[in-house]
């Protein structure tokens, strides 16, 4: 899947340039700026939003990022080269001053981070390694609505959700394997959270 966005810093950037509309930002504004055939960036934003404080920390949004990751790896799977989303979770919206307070917030991490990542092990990062990760993200979304109940495990969701998104937009298959790696964890937290207590 191609995109256009080539770092953190540069989603960052695209996002603060969308105009608010009677003073909120609609997810559908998002999404027509970094483009619906953009899976890296699909899943950087899902990531950030569950993430983010003052965003994040409304009951019911990790359920719907969940959703949304849900929706958009099983078309990638399918081989849709444009995602198509529901109109319910394209007109979830933000205040816009709220959006811009977490954009400040997250200015210094994404220039950290933009400096760390790097093509390398591309077999898992490109190709056949995209459908391994969007087989993984659907892992994470169907157990997202389960994470709301285990204090800050939606987070550690969130973390890998990011770093499959920027592990697709930087090439990195380290990043990859490391979110594969804590995708694990958090699926067998989730498994011993629900079985064994």
């Amino acid at each position: 899947m191609g995109n256009t966005i080539n770092s953190l810093q540069e989603l960052l950037e695209k996002i603060g340039e969308i105009e608010a509309h009677d003073g909120i930002v609609s997810l559908q504004s998002v999404l027509q700026k970094i483009g619906r055939r953009s899976f890296g960036p699909l899943l950087l934003v899902a990531g950030l939003v569950t993430v983010a404080p003052l965003i994040g920390d409304i009951p019911g949004v990790p359920t719907l990022m969940g959703l949304l990751v849900l929706l958009t790896a099983g078309q990638l799977l399918l081989g849709r080269q444009r995602f198509w989303l529901p109109r319910f979770i394209l007109e979830r919206s933000v205040p816009d001053s709220t959006l811009r307070k977490v954009l400040d917030r997250l200015q210094r991490p994404a220039r950290f981070l933009d400096r760390l990542f790097r093509p390398r092990l591309m077999l898992l990062s490109t190709g056949p390694g995209v459908y391994l990760i969007a087989v993984a993200c659907l892992l994470i979304a169907v157990i997202m609505p389960f994470l709301e109940a285990i204090p800050f495990s939606a987070n550690g969701a969130a973390a890998a959700l990011i770093a499959f998104g920027l592990s697709l937009i930087a090439r990195d298959g380290i990043l990859a394997l490391f979110a594969l790696l804590v995708t694990g964890m958090i699926f067998s937290l989730v498994i011993y959270q629900f079985a064994f207590t």
